[in-house]
């Protein structure tokens, strides 16, 4: 079964940093194409950041520079890295993983993504 576990968000200045985790279970993260998305309050869902299953990172505008999206084989997991945050960062931040091996286009479709985990809250104050 497939499982995946955010955690590390939290509350940060302005300019601080946060590193999101997310722990899957049930396969191999080294396998698929794993991103993360967040939704702020009142807003609909966004695409942030995509590891694809060769490697390549892809990031959305907003984010390109300041977060680093990785994933470690030995622990299963995937990290979001955020630095000099911004208040427009606030949102619940989540995981996924891609329904096959492979996300199509830069894995921004939010359709290609059949796994997802609860989310954990960044909040970013100026």
């Amino acid at each position: 079964q497939v499982q995946l576990v955010e955690s590390g968000g939290g509350s940060v200045q302005a300019g601080g940093s946060l590193r999101l985790s997310c722990a899957a279970s049930g396969y191999s993260v080294s396998g698929y194409c794993m991103g993360w998305f967040r939704q702020a309050p009142g807003k609909e869902r966004e695409w942030v950041a995509t590891i694809h299953s060769d490697g390549t990172t892809t990031y959305a505008d907003s984010v390109k520079g300041r977060f680093t999206i990785s994933k470690d084989r030995a622990k299963n997991s995937l990290y979001l890295q955020m630095n000099s945050l911004k208040p427009e960062d606030i949102a619940m931040y989540y995981c996924a993983r891609s329904r096959s091996w492979y996300c199509s286009g830069s894995g921004e479709r939010s359709t290609d993504f059949g796994y997802w985990g609860q989310g954990t809250q960044v909040t970013v104050s100026s």
